[in-house]
């Protein structure tokens, strides 16, 4: 047909019938066919929707743990179903949009790579601006990202081993692991290595603020306990405040978990509240399996959780702990904010951060059934009667003798404890039947709670469980050398692959139509020398002190050394100022304590003239500092410290909040960074601004370097967060007072740079290191296109984490690093 020839079915404006003359089932199809338009087009719309990330990165502290990852990777598989909750250290806006979940491991990689490697990691540094600092790994690093309490693993060999923990890195049991005649080594017991052998007071057991804040406890501040209720219990706690167990039953409602029962025993056992609460919101699901609640035993229930709220606050004294298990479960549940706790699941910790189930800890160390299959579900005061005494014996007998149980052992064996049997039983799980109650995307995604899903926290069960139950799919992708502890389960699929090219292949037809990928690629960065990583930590830390070092001069013969450090301050704070004797003329080796710092002394400070000389202001030049001034560059396009500021010369009496009042003018304007003096408590004279784009940031920093802030000195970022606090563990200050010990007479900073490597050079160890550093420079250059390949071919919307994991070995132990975005378009390899 031609283009220019209307549609047959069009009509001229002459010939338009009137609508009342119309049929009634004409006028049927015209509404039935105008529902599918509007359906169509509302479609069309939310298929248009960006799902994007918040992160609370920039903090003191922005290290996040594998339950934390666990915790993310769970909200954004299940949404607001099976006790799924934002994590508080990452936001996922419009979560139902999500097109899939994509975790790329990179085994035997640390954050020590990254940062020496730096230039090699092309692709990751310039595509993710979410990074975080891991701890270092466990041997189970996917038992952990996946919640797996019970597990099978596959070895490289073929060989199976059945096992209801995941495996750890230093208290798994083995044929080889030595132990004392209780059957397991104390002092790589978890238990041990958390409190040490000594009984201690309750306080001892106490989560910090630190520690609720990471677990997801509310606390005031949080943007999601605006409405919660404090418990107003701020006493001071001693080893003598009483003790309160509490356990919460919920239903799944229209706004997703809700309180319909909460018991409370105090010290005594003896239960003081046991109250049916009747949810504000429309129920969807009682939970009864786990809960005992029915619609019929709901039904005459007047309670709201307002009265539950006040009756609590009664019955607590300003100094009681809270005592249970998954405490923080039943703690939003109740909608209220309480100090001092004592979580049961964290307080028997297992390696990895895994967590043994209630009934299971009361069975083994309490010798007491709980939980039992013939009643109606869960009897919350029993709940926190267990956990209550659990944490009892903890206080009362202290961490050795709970470590001679051998909880790992006892959960792997059927073998009596404390007079019980313990058996190894997996959850019961059916695929759901019913698919219409199933409503998921092309690959799986949950879209909406679902009933199916209605599974008790208190069960603990892993985020695969969850998802077979949802009709969910979940591959595994890995190089058969790192199939070992890869689970290997009817939850899953598990591809062995023969290289990284076959990895990404297969991957191109499992990621569409899997709800959760996880894909590990071969890197062989484990295979290397112990001598050869202890080579590149320590060139690491030479290579920092490098970059934040200048040479200034030359100045008059008569300057003043204590005005040059006053001048040079300006641009952060100095660790040393030495006169460098052995020239002509006076120069000055001048040691900052931040990458910042001495590229903003290089910048404004280089042809200044300064009480008479015209100086220059560099960074020393040798074969080893050739490569300073191209990484340098690329820090400064990093996209993770796009929007960052850096800002000298902040005054030591200064607070974040009078920083806040002083730049409250910059719009856009979202964390401020003010480290502070360990010793003094004092700030360090410096702050790093982040705001939430670019622009924002260009506009202030144009602002900070005008004539009227003539005190402070501004620039771009360079040292992303993670770096920076990577760098304080290294102790630079000590590595370089330990440089300056062992330097000849007269130049110490010329040693550094010209002594070292002349030796480094004659020495056929270490030329031997240098090969196999290249070596291990050109793996990481392959295997940062590896996974460029990969995240090319992903579908929009799609949340993508590529770990780092680290390395634990007997060694040394290196921190991994965490790169985290949301694919912008189809299979562009670029991400928000």
């Amino acid at each position: 047909m031609d283009k220019a020839s209307p549609a047959p079915n069009l009509k001229r404006p002459n010939e338009n019938v009137k609508i009342h003359n119309e049929s009634p089932s004409k006028k049927r199809r015209k509404d039935v066919d105008s529902n599918r338009k509007e359906t169509a087009s509302q479609n069309q719309r939310d298929s248009k929707k960006k799902v994007r990330l918040s992160t609370e990165l920039f903090q003191d502290n922005c290290e996040i743990s594998y339950s934390q990852i666990h915790e993310l990777l769970r909200y954004a598989a299940l949404g607001k179903c099976a006790s799924a909750a934002q994590s508080s250290w990452c936001q996922i806006h419009n979560q139902k949009h999500l097109s899939g979940i994509v975790v790329i491991l990179l085994r035997d990689v640390s954050q020590l790579h990254f940062h020496r490697f730096y230039l090699q990691f092309a692709f990751l540094r310039s595509t993710f601006r979410h990074r975080f600092s891991l701890p270092p790994p466990c041997s189970n690093i996917v038992s952990s990202l996946m919640g797996i309490s019970q597990i099978v693993t596959a070895d490289s060999r073929g060989k199976e081993t059945c096992g209801k923990s995941a495996p750890s890195s230093v208290s798994a049991l083995d044929e080889n692991t030595p132990v004392t005649s209780s059957g397991v080594d104390q002092q790589i017991n978890p238990i041990i290595q958390k409190y040490g052998n000594k009984k201690q007071g309750l306080t001892k057991y106490l989560l910090s603020a630190e520690e609720m804040k990471k677990q997801n406890f509310p606390f005031l501040g949080c943007p999601f306990c605006v409405n919660y209720v404090s418990t107003e219990c701020s006493g001071p706690v001693t080893d003598s405040s009483p003790l309160f167990g509490l356990d919460c039953e919920m239903c799944l409602t229209a706004k997703g978990k809700e309180l319909t029962r909460v018991s409370l025993v105090n010290a005594d056992g003896r239960c003081i509240m046991d109250e049916l609460v009747k949810p504000k919101n429309p129920i969807l699901n009682y939970l009864t399996r786990f809960s005992g609640i029915t619609s019929k035993i709901l039904q005459p229930v007047r309670t709201r959780l307002q009265d539950i709220q006040a009756r609590i606050k009664d019955l607590l004294p300003p100094d009681a702990v809270l005592v249970g298990h998954s405490l923080n479960n039943d703690i939003r549940a109740l909608e209220m904010i309480h100090p001092n706790v004592i979580d049961t699941s964290l307080l028997y910790p297992r390696d990895c951060g895994g967590r043994y189930r209630l009934k299971f800890l009361a069975e083994a160390v309490l010798g007491q059934a709980i939980q039992c299959e013939n009643k109606d579900g869960h009897d919350p005061a029993e709940d926190a009667r267990a956990a209550l005494e659990l944490a009892q014996y903890m206080i009362a007998h202290g961490p050795r003798k709970v470590a001679e149980l051998n909880l790992d052992l006892c959960l792997k064996q059927s073998v009596p404890i404390n007079g019980m049997v313990q058996k190894a039983t997996n959850i019961e799980l059916h695929p759901p039947q019913d698919a219409a109650a199933l409503k998921t995307t092309r690959n799986g995604m949950s879209k909406e709670p679902k009933i199916l899903s209605s599974v008790s926290a208190a069960d603990d069960p892993s985020l695969l469980e969850i998802m077979h139950l949802n009709g969910q799919q979940s591959v595994f992708l890995s190089g058969r050398a790192e199939a070992k502890g890869f689970p290997s389960s009817d939850f899953s699929k598990h591809f062995l692959c023969n290289s990284n090219k076959e990895v990404i292949h297969q991957a191109k037809e499992e990621i569409p139509v899997s709800a959760i990928s996880i894909v590990q690629f071969s890197t062989d960065a484990g295979s290397v020398e112990s001598t050869l990583m202890q080579q590149v930590h320590a060139k690491m830390r030479t290579q920092f002190a490098e970059m934040s070092m200048v040479y200034a001069g030359p100045f008059n013969d008569i300057f003043s050394l204590r005005y040059v450090k006053d001048v040079f301050e300006m641009c952060g704070p100095i660790l040393s100022l030495l006169p460098v004797t052995g020239t002509q003329q006076p120069f000055v080796c001048i040691q900052y304590e931040l990458l910042e710092a001495a590229q903003l002394a290089v910048e404004i400070l280089d042809g200044a003239c300064i009480e008479g000389s015209l100086i220059k202001v560099q960074r020393p030049i040798n074969e080893a500092t050739l490569d300073y001034d191209s990484i340098i560059r690329e820090l400064d396009r990093d996209i993770e410290t796009e929007s960052i500021v850096y800002v000298s010369g902040i005054k030591k009496s200064e607070t974040k909040e009078d920083l806040q009042l002083r730049f409250r003018r910059f719009k856009g304007l979202e964390h401020i960074f003010l480290p502070k003096d360990s010793a003094s408590g004092k700030n360090r004279k410096y702050c790093f601004l982040k705001f939430n784009n670019y622009t924002s940031a260009l506009v202030a920093l144009t602002a900070l370097n005008e004539p009227f802030d003539e005190d402070l000195k501004a620039r771009k970022a360079l040292s992303p967060k993670h770096f920076f606090d990577w760098t304080l563990h290294q102790q630079m200050t000590q590595q370089m007072t330990h440089n300056k010990e062992h330097s000849p007479e007269g130049n110490p900073e010329q040693e550094h740079f010209y002594s070292r490597h002349h030796q480094d050079d004659h020495n056929g160890s270490r030329l031997h290191l240098y090969h196999q550093e290249q070596e291990l420079r050109d793996k990481i250059k392959k295997l940062d296109k590896s996974v460029k390949r990969l995240c090319k071919t992903l579908r929009s919307n799609t949340l993508c984490l590529v770990l780092l994991p680290g390395i634990n070995s007997s060694h040394g132990s290196y921190s991994g690093l965490g790169l985290m975005g949301v694919t912008a378009e189809e299979k562009s390899g670029s991400f928000r």
